[in-house]
């Protein structure tokens, strides 16, 4: 479910790529995107179809990618991605949990998430997120441009290999 359209990066048939606007990792320090499902009631992996699930790894490793190259390319010393499966958030606000997958960048000049430390995720009313700054438009059009020349490319361009 996409949250708002000027925050979308690239889509496909099953899902969306956004960036994060109050993101978990500023952009400095490698950046924070997000995969949604298009498809409604999918509150964890185990939901989607195994067609899905196959396309989810196809956009993951493209988006792996795409962040590397494009943010290297805006100046930003990124040296790792992180992707991660979380949701349980959801449980504190009594709400049921929609699936979305962070994809974390992560920069060797960071200053608040460390390199190589694990991503640091403290609740949100600690104010521990409130400076970091989301990636730019420019971000997302060196990012979405990296994923229109992957998806070109093999193995991403060969629907067969991945069953899409």
């Amino acid at each position: 479910m996409l949250t708002d359209p000027q925050d979308c990066i690239f889509s496909t048939k099953s899902f969306t790529l956004e960036r994060a606007p109050k993101p978990f990792i500023s952009r400095e320090e490698g950046g924070h995107l997000r995969i949604f499902p298009k498809r409604p009631g999918i509150t964890c992996i185990n939901d989607l179809t195994p067609q899905e699930a196959v396309e989810l790894i196809w956009l993951e490793t493209m988006v792996r990618q795409a962040l590397l190259v494009g943010m290297k390319r805006q100046g930003v010393a990124i040296v790792w991605v992180n992707i991660e499966d979380l949701g349980n958030w959801a449980f504190k606000r009594g709400e049921t949990p929609q699936l979305h997958i962070h994809v974390f960048g992560r920069a060797s000049t960071a200053i608040n998430q460390l390199w190589p430390e694990a991503p640091s995720l403290p609740d949100r009313s600690t104010g521990f997120y409130d400076s970091f700054s989301p990636i730019t438009n420019d971000d997302m059009a060196a990012i979405r441009s990296e994923i229109e020349s992957l998806v070109q490319q093999s193995p991403y361009n060969q629907p067969e290999l991945w069953k899409l």
